[in-house]
């Protein structure tokens, strides 16, 4: 086999190889190679590193113009990947008959721009460490204005790419600029002195700082913070990893971020922001993930780029009245230098890049994200969000990377466009409520009955996607594995199983009575109104003076809801919080439904939070809650926060869950039932008016087209009110007045636990819908928990969701004993060849189904086979789209041969599969004798001349094909513009 030959062999791994990592360091480090040997001229080199073009576009676009310079250029290729990839990486590649001569050609040979180029490997190590002296160098010459240095530091670049624009900023400067360039390493070589000038010293008072910030850090992170109470649970002891993605498309990266891939380059959007935003749900993991960061910055085991790391939390920030300077901020609020703060101050303004803050919780802040208030000098004091605001923004301590969570309902356009990237934080995957269970019970024979409880209870494993609820079930395993028929099912289960093994805990007795509720019904109001006010009023930190207003008292306390708050900066009072948010909302929901101090209007005005925060901010019952400074700001606001809408919405969604008839045996004892039931039927009402309003919002459908509906905010919170109601008559009451064609989901948020109660209202539906849901979190748990829905969705659309090849299974099991179920979109999952045996089953099985788009996930030739086989017994597929997977020629020729025959195929696509001019002519057999194939996609693929003549020759006999794609495909511009205009139906 030809050198040239096993680069298109091994395209597909090839690819991998240079891109997996994410970084383009590999790929620029083969172009200088390719460079230097004059291989690649300098306008080929341009036209691939083109600006914001993705990292798999320029590998794909190299190995075409490899491939096309024949032989001698594939051998040198393959040489200087053998030298660049790291072993592991190389493993399965043939090197085989490549050039391995690379040595660079004799120093300083030609002219200084051509030396440029011949020595450019050398030359990037070399300058790597005195990037600022060259360009002292080049500005003091005259041949470099300031904005080209501006340009060459960009915090964006490593040192490597660093050093490759310098060298393309010189060559374009011409030969003086090179001259100087070499003069400059020359006298460094000669002189022995070290190049690496950029190296920074800091002040020997720094690093007393550092080991002492390091320390606290560490103190404050080694056990988990967020729901650990008073149990110590180490950090290390209990930490999962959660699916922590971009949470936009990004070619670039595959597979989840670790911890130090948020301070990274990938997936970066806007460069010249410093702020990283980590956004989740509540009990996704937020804060846990950010104490994991922490710790392992302290122990040196992380971001050691970094040489301090402040974190903040914005509850805390809440509660600091003061205006500070950004000094007072960072010393006051995490670690107080012993001496020398100036100095140390002055460093952290002159090194910003060696400076991490981090800010936990924005979204728990009382003021909403703003750029109004623009503050540069860190010396002035400002209110303590004016300050956060504008570090975000970057007014402030510009070129100090931030890293800030928040749920993604409170962030707004504005803080948008400061961001530098987002990552979306999922909650566990299936593999981790595993690891997750199995790290919190030692005995691996509990651990294992949990695990199997889960497994027979679909509804919870679809819970325990979420750190916090999963944590709940893992504490609550005595009461869980008891409760038999009774599993829970809702959230609101849950919670009450937390509340019961909180209360058993602190019981003399071995176990709780029928009576549990109503023997602690004081400790449940007591804590139940100081979570009420606080929610309403965004409160989360509470004095004791919050605590004696609502009777609350140790007895309350030790119970185990409440923990001291770690607030650093405060002198005052000890201060409490919830275990967790979600807990806080719990209690105010319990107190909603069991309290006589509560209004009549309190739950029409919960399902409207608007209303609920301008009737409580006059209601004397929250004045005691907050100093009377922000009561008067919060009036004169009048407006409520995202955060308070989306804590009003999961205290609603407990209320409906409290309130529903298989938990009002509960209330008996503990409150009137006439009072109970009037409650239950109030939120009936709200529920259904709520629907009405989102259905009413429905747009007539324009003529020809399917009336469709896009969920508005609100809508999968309200379905999951009804769900947590479990009353099977309100969802039918409420899915009779929804007529739609389409319901699209897309970007919802939509996670197992949210699958679950869509399933349990859709299946009301009257008629048949198409149901969207594609760019969320369904997972293969997820799919399970639509299967009671399945009989009315005639199409189903989940791309982008994590789903795998076990998901299809159980999928394509209960779809082909769907009768409206014909259609089926999976783009951008983790599926595999594993798959396709269940898409085979599903063709044999339903003769009118029309569409499997299965584009960019990892099927391979052994899969298309799969495929074929259940293609030659279907007469009714009209769409079928590959595109992005590994199928190849064999793969093609399969398809072909399964479809030369169909009566139905429209539209074919096979876009980026490695196919070539084998594969090609095979297709060609389809064209010729199909009667009603309308297009074909090849784009994107390495067909040469001979493929496009079968192709050509096809369409000779078929007047129906109106098009085929060829674009990017082994071709000269010459070959092009030939066949182009011999048939116009191909288009390149």
């Amino acid at each position: 086999m030809s050198v040239q030959e096993l680069v298109l062999k091994q395209r597909t791994e090839i690819l991998h190889a240079l891109c997996s990592s994410g970084s383009a360091e590999l790929l620029e480090r083969i172009l200088d190679i390719l460079l230097a040997h004059g291989e690649l001229i300098w306008e080929e080199y341009q036209d691939i590193q083109v600006p914001g073009r993705a990292l798999y576009t320029k590998a794909r676009q190299l190995l075409d113009l490899v491939y096309t310079k024949g032989v001698d250029t594939c051998g040198l290729f393959l040489a200087a990947l053998n030298q660049v990839l790291p072993e592991a990486q190389g493993v399965g590649l043939s090197f085989s008959g490549c050039c391995s001569n690379l040595e660079e050609k004799k120093k300083y040979q030609g002219t200084s721009t051509q030396i440029l180029l011949t020595q450019r490997p050398s030359l990037v190590s070399q300058l790597q460490g005195c990037i600022d002296g060259a360009l002292k160098a080049l500005v003091i010459s005259g041949h470099f204005s300031s904005a080209d240095c501006d340009d060459v530091r960009l915090p964006i670049h490593t040192p490597s790419q660093q050093a490759r624009r310098f060298l393309d900023h010189v060559r374009s400067k011409g030969e003086l600029a090179a001259k100087v360039v070499l003069q400059f390493i020359q006298q460094k070589q000669e002189s022995g002195s070290q190049l690496n000038e950029d190296t920074v010293t800091p002040p020997k008072e720094l690093f007393k700082y550092q080991k002492k910030l390091s320390s606290s850090v560490s103190a404050q992170s080694c056990f988990l913070s967020t729901y650990g109470g008073t149990s110590h649970m180490s950090l290390d002891d209990i930490y999962t990893e959660g699916q922590l993605e971009l949470s936009h498309e990004c070619v670039d990266v595959h597979g989840p971020l670790g911890v130090e891939d948020i301070v990274g380059t990938a997936g970066t959007m806007n460069k010249e922001a410093d702020t990283v935003l980590v956004s989740g749900d509540a009990g996704s993991g937020k804060s846990t993930l950010l104490q994991r960061l922490h710790l392992l910055w302290a122990r040196g085991a992380a971001l050691q780029d970094f040489l301090l790391i402040f974190p903040f939390s914005c509850r805390r920030l809440n509660s600091e009245h003061r205006e500070l300077s950004v000094q007072e901020l960072l010393f006051q609020h995490c670690c107080w230098p012993d001496r020398e703060q100036e100095e140390i101050f002055q460093f952290i303004l002159d090194h910003p890049h060696l400076i991490l803050f981090t800010f936990d919780g924005l979204d728990e802040l009382k003021q909403s994200f703003s750029d109004e208030h623009r503050l540069c000098c860190p010396t002035q004091r400002a209110p303590v969000h004016i300050l956060l605001f504008n570090l975000i923004q970057g007014s402030l301590m510009k070129g100090v990377r931030k890293v800030v969570t928040s749920r993604p309902e409170a962030v707004g356009p504005v803080l948008k466009k400061h961001l530098r990237k987002e990552a979306f934080l999922k909650g566990f995957s299936p593999s981790g409520i595993d690891y997750f269970v199995r790290k919190h019970h030692r005995d691996p024979t509990v651990a294992a009955k949990v695990l199997e409880s889960l497994q027979t209870n679909t509804a919870l494993l679809g819970l325990c996607h979420s750190p916090v609820l999963c944590w709940i079930v893992s504490q609550c395993y005595k009461e869980l594995l008891g409760c038999g028929e009774g599993s829970p099912q809702t959230i609101t289960d849950v919670y009450l199983m937390i509340l019961q093994h909180f209360f058993q805990h602190q019981s003399s007795q071995s176990t709780l009575g029928i009576g549990w509720l109503q023997e602690n019904l004081e400790t449940v109001l007591h804590l139940g109104q100081l979570a009420f006010e606080g929610i309403a009023t965004s409160c989360y930190i509470f004095t004791d003076r919050d605590l004696e207003t609502c009777g609350v008292t140790e007895k309350d306390i030790c119970m185990g809801f409440l923990i001291q708050s770690k607030d650093m900066s405060s002198t005052h009072s000890q201060r409490y919080e919830f275990l967790h948010v979600t807990l806080q909302c719990f209690f105010s929901g319990l107190y909603i439904v069991l309290s006589n101090d509560t209004d009549r209007s309190t739950i029409p005005k919960l399902f409207e939070p608007k209303g609920m925060r301008e009737a409580d901010l006059r209601s004397t019952c929250f004045s005691a809650c907050l100093p009377s400074t922000y009561q008067q700001e919060q009036v004169l606001e009048g407006e409520s926060t995202a955060v308070e809408t989306l804590n009003l919405q999961i205290t609603a969604t407990f209320v409906s869950g409290l309130l529903s008839q298989r938990h009002q045996s509960l209330w008996i004892h503990c409150c009137p039932s006439a009072v109970i039931e009037k409650r239950a039927k109030q939120v009936v009402r709200c529920l259904s008016k709520g629907m009405q309003k989102h259905f009413k919002s429905i747009p007539q459908p324009v003529e020809g087209e399917k009336k469709s509906m896009h969920a508005m905010p609100g809508f999968v919170w309200l379905i999951k009110c009804i769900y947590e109601m479990q009353e099977s008559r309100i969802a039918k009451d409420a899915m009779s007045k929804l007529e739609v064609d389409h319901l699209k989901l897309t970007y919802c948020k939509i996670g197992p636990v949210e699958c679950t109660a869509l399933a349990y209202v859709l299946q009301h539906l009257k008629n048949p819908v198409g149901l969207q849901l594609d760019n969320n979190s369904v997972g293969d748990v997820g799919v399970e928990q639509l299967l009671p829905c399945m009989h009315i969705c005639n199409s189903l659309y989940l791309r982008n969701n994590n789903i795998t090849d076990e998901g299809i299974r159980k999928l394509i099991a209960k779809g082909v004993q769907c009768d409206n179920f014909q259609k089926i979109a999976l783009f951008n999952n983790q599926l595999t060849d594993a798959c396709t045996q269940h898409f085979s089953h599903l063709l044999k099985t339903k003769q009118d189904f029309l569409s499997i788009r299965l584009g960019n996930n990892n099927i391979t030739a052994e899969g298309a086979k799969q495929l074929a086989e259940g293609l030659k017994f279907n007469h009714s597929l009209q769409f079928l789209g590959l595109w992005g997977n590994e199928i190849g020629d064999a793969g093609a020729e399969a398809l072909a041969s399964a479809l030369e025959s169909s009566k139905s195929l429209v539209w074919l696509s096979l876009v980026g599969n490695g196919v070539g001019s084998a594969g090609a002519c095979a297709l060609a057999n389809i064209i010729k004798n199909s009667t009603s194939l309308e297009e074909l996609w090849l784009t994107e693929n390495c067909i040469t001349r001979t493929g496009v003549e079968c192709l050509i020759q096809a369409l000779k006999h078929n007047t129906h094909v109106k098009s085929i794609w060829l674009r990017n495909n082994y071709l000269s511009l010459e070959e092009v513009e030939e066949m182009a205009q011999r048939e116009s139906r191909l288009v390149f």
